[in-house]
């Protein structure tokens, strides 16, 4: 899929999100993930997995199932770059997918029988995740969607029952221990990575008003 997708449904002089590097030549067997909790029109949970030098991605309106045979629906959505798996702050209002975004838990994976990106192609993935909050296995299977639509999955919980987040860490960041309202009331990532590129009149003015508020 690549990044194409990615980078046309974004503008990076308006959101911190990472618009990625190019893609290595090679890419040797990659193995990390990351559950990203998502405040967006909908509150959803997005799973990413290091494949062929992007973050496949999959929308989980309802996080991951837990006990052995639960299913939730897994929409498969554009690759994101590499460097998205550290992201976590406000994506502006009027961009893309905008809202709150946590790092709800990350670790690494490896799937069972074939190469990852085969699995893919082939549309079941059997996976063993060992992140912070989610340790077992887990399997996607891509379904037939409405009208054919390819991007249908579900994610199942397979081999034993795991052990889902206490109510206080279910609302905690593996990467900062923030809350989802703490990292919204901060917005440190908003706009971070672009205010060198905004040099006008008015937005320094603004900086120079929001410099002064801080130091009060």
């Amino acid at each position: 899929m690549g990044l194409a997708e990615y980078k046309r449904k974004r503008d990076f002089k308006k959101t911190a999100e990472p618009a990625g590097k190019p893609l290595p030549k090679k890419v040797k067997g990659a193995s990390r993930f990351v559950i990203q909790k998502h405040a967006a029109r909908r509150l959803h949970y997005d799973f990413r997995l290091e494949m062929e030098g992007v973050l496949k991605s999959w929308a989980l309106p309802k996080d991951l199932p837990w006990k052995r045979g639960e299913k939730h629906l897994a929409v498969e959505v554009e690759d994101h770059p590499i460097e998205y798996e550290d992201f976590e702050g406000v994506i502006p209002e009027g961009q893309y997918g905008g809202g709150t975004v946590m790092v709800w838990d990350r670790g690494t994976y490896y799937v069972f029988g074939e190469q990852p990106l085969k699995s893919l192609r082939e549309g079941k993935l059997h996976l063993v995740l060992d992140g912070k909050k989610a340790k077992g296995e887990w399997t996607l299977v891509r379904i037939r969607g409405r009208d054919g639509e390819k991007n249908q999955w579900l994610i199942l919980k397979t081999g034993d029952d795991a052990k889902p987040p206490s109510k206080k860490l279910e609302d905690q960041s593996v990467k900062t221990s923030r809350t989802m309202k703490r990292i919204a009331d901060a917005r440190d990532a908003e706009w971070q990575s672009n205010r060198l590129e905004d040099e006008s009149p008015t937005s320094q003015f603004k900086a120079r008003i929001r410099d002064a508020i801080k130091k009060k």
